[in-house]
């Protein structure tokens, strides 16, 4: 429990500054949304007042802060952390896991894939690692394989993407547009940084105007082609970092045939 004596920790206010600027709002835009007196804000972030967990739920919700940081702040605040980290198969988290396996059975015979944040695969239906077995040896990529390493690698997918340099670059986009409260973490840092030593990412442009409501994706092997285009899944109203995190990417045929391997 939290004491009265406990001192406010200048480290709040740079995180509290930091996601302030990240969303592009003043203390003035900020108090006016969340209803907290711009002195009170003034006070919290230059450390003469410590706030409590409501004043930092209130900010965090009016800033889109992601969970896993939201516990950042909780802690630099003095406080325990509010937000756990289960495992897909823990207990806690057996509702959400329920409903994804559904999915991704339903999804069959067409591949779909349960992503982490970092684009890490933590689980598939039967089509995914079948379709995606046909073109490399998946037993000589380590779990958990990362789906941006597998497209961009040449020793990948990569040379059996038609109109590689295109789709690359939307999933670049894709990278940016899909963060965890739009916020590119250390750890996508890390991916985007790995990903740009793979040779010719560096000159890749943005995709021209689009001729299609959506980027498919054409994978060709010999004189078969399959091409698809993707929907996203995620938890409406995420109350554990696991189930914020989580992204169901499902594989949808972009032709009238939709062949399957």
């Amino acid at each position: 429990m939290r004491t009265h004596s406990t001192p406010a920790v200048p480290q709040l206010g740079e995180l509290l500054r930091h996601w302030r600027h990240l969303r592009g709002k003043s203390q003035l835009g900020l108090s006016m949304d969340t209803g907290i007196s711009q002195r009170h804000l003034s006070f919290v972030e230059s450390g003469r007042s410590a706030p409590s967990r409501d004043f930092l739920s209130i900010v965090s919700d009016a800033l889109n802060i992601p969970l896993r940081e939201r516990n950042v702040l909780l802690l630099a605040s003095g406080y325990a952390p509010q937000y756990s980290e289960q495992n897909m198969d823990a207990e806690q988290m057996a509702i959400v896991t329920r409903a994804i396996d559904r999915m991704l059975r339903q999804h069959e015979p067409h591949p779909a894939l349960v992503l982490d944040r970092h684009w890490n695969v933590v689980r598939t239906n039967e089509a995914a690692p079948r379709f995606f077995g046909s073109f490399v040896d998946l037993d000589m990529r380590p779990k958990p394989r990362n789906l941006l390493d597998l497209m961009f690698d040449p020793a990948g997918l990569r040379p059996f993407v038609e109109d590689w340099e295109r789709v690359a670059a939307g999933l670049l986009q894709r990278v940016r547009r899909e963060a965890v409260g739009q916020v590119v973490d250390a750890g996508l840092q890390e991916l985007l940084q790995r990903l740009r030593k793979y040779p010719g990412i560096e000159g890749l442009k943005p995709p021209l105007a689009p001729q299609s409501p959506v980027l498919p994706v054409t994978f060709r092997r010999g004189n078969e082609r399959f091409s698809y285009f993707s929907l996203i899944t995620t938890v409406g109203t995420p109350q554990c970092i696991t189930a914020q995190e989580l992204r169901v990417e499902c594989m949808f045929p972009n032709d009238v045939e939709g062949k399957v391997i």
